[in-house]
């Protein structure tokens, strides 16, 4: 399932094999909430920019279309054409968002759906069932993803219960794995490791989870308001708790530079949604930093957004192209600069497996850790 191909330092060179397909690590994950990339990008589009796994959103297809609907039609690969991998989280994180519009017990959650506010239950029964129909390859287990700063009471009980919920998602997933007509019988659980920005309770709940056997483990909770270096302080601290021979994923972090950084601390799977949020909002990556396209010093400039950037957008149009086409208001304006910063991100990854494979990583993070964080 997984294997580790070379080490330097902490960071890993793997491969993960799934259902539908094996992954280089590490890997970055093109984010697919509702079973689309948004700013018009389809699972076909993925294909061309290098995407390796596909996320999308557990809590989102639940509400619409419904999971049963998706079931009905074949699961969530055949519903949005997509081949390869495809990792769906357990719903958690939007349901914790939700803030004042949900009510926690012990058996799980019940919210106000942000579509139409009608009262729904969440639960790890629910949310290995609801996963189940999608037929991903990677199911996260149900958690808590605890709001900072939280009291350390606070944060040291929701500990304890996510581990709780993370036995019974284990017990549900193993029994609908085992029924006849599911729709990906070889899914997957990874478990979430959770403590907000207490490292005791981090380390201990990394312990307590890795007594059960998933088939992969997760970091969650960070890159939620917390300054970066306090992001990077838990993960040293989690790391050497996490199962070597499992791969490893922090999730929802984060930038160019933080992708670097979270591999050197030996982080195997990363996922954002920053590439193509930015993307929407002009904000494009380069290998020399991030610069906005509307920027009036583009408004003549006939060369590519970057022009080390083998993507299809740099291969065929101008920054004052899409300059114009932002300016415009034109939706393809949004569709190229998301095809561009999601070929950036799987281009990043790429060359973060080639320098572990060259044995020259610790070059490359100190050539490009701080030049990406730039601002041109």
């Amino acid at each position: 399932m997984f294997e580790v191909l070379k080490q330097e330092g902490r960071a890993r060179r793997g491969v993960f094999t799934c259902a539908h397909g094996t992954v280089q690590t590490p890997v970055f994950m093109n984010v697919g909430t509702q079973g689309a990339i948004k700013g018009a990008v389809s699972a076909h589009d993925l294909k061309e920019i290098g995407c390796q796994v596909e996320l999308s959103n557990t809590y989102h297809l639940h509400l619409r279309p419904g999971d049963e609907l998706v079931r009905a039609l074949g699961g969530l690969h055949r519903f949005m054409d997509w081949e390869g991998p495809i990792l769906t989280d357990s719903g958690g994180f939007q349901v914790f968002s939700l803030a004042g519009l949900r009510t926690i017990k012990e058996e799980g959650v019940t919210f106000a759906s942000h579509i139409d506010g009608r009262r729904i239950f969440m639960g790890p029964e629910e949310s290995m069932r609801i996963q189940s129909n999608l037929g991903s390859d990677i199911a996260m287990a149900f958690d808590e993803c605890v709001e900072n700063p939280a009291t350390y009471e606070y944060a040291q009980a929701s500990c304890a219960r996510t581990l709780r919920w993370l036995e019974r998602c284990k017990a549900e997933h193993d029994r609908l794995n085992a029924l006849p007509g599911t729709v990906n019988p070889r899914q997957m659980l990874f478990g979430i490791n959770q403590g907000a920005t207490f490292p005791d309770l981090r380390v201990w709940h990394m312990e307590e989870i890795a007594k059960i056997d998933c088939e992969g483990y997760a970091i969650g909770g960070l890159a939620v308001g917390e300054p970066t270096q306090v992001m990077y302080d838990i993960m040293d601290a989690v790391e050497p708790h996490m199962p070597a021979e499992k791969p490893r994923y922090l999730m929802g972090v984060g930038t160019p530079s933080n992708l670097i950084e979270g591999t050197a601390r030996g982080i195997d799977f990363f996922d954002c949604v920053m590439p193509a949020r930015n993307a929407r909002h002009a904000k494009l990556f380069t290998w020399d930093g991030a610069l906005n396209i509307r920027n009036e010093k583009y408004k003549r400039d006939d060369g590519p957004i970057d022009p080390r950037c083998g993507c299809p957008v740099c291969r065929s149009f101008s920054r004052a192209y899409l300059r114009h086409l932002f300016t415009a208001g034109e939706m393809l304006a949004m569709r190229l600069a998301v095809l561009h910063n999601l070929y950036f991100y799987n281009e990043l990854a790429a060359r973060i497996r080639s320098a572990l494979d060259a044995g020259a990583f610790a070059a490359f993070r100190a050539e490009y850790g701080e030049r990406l964080a730039r601002r041109l």
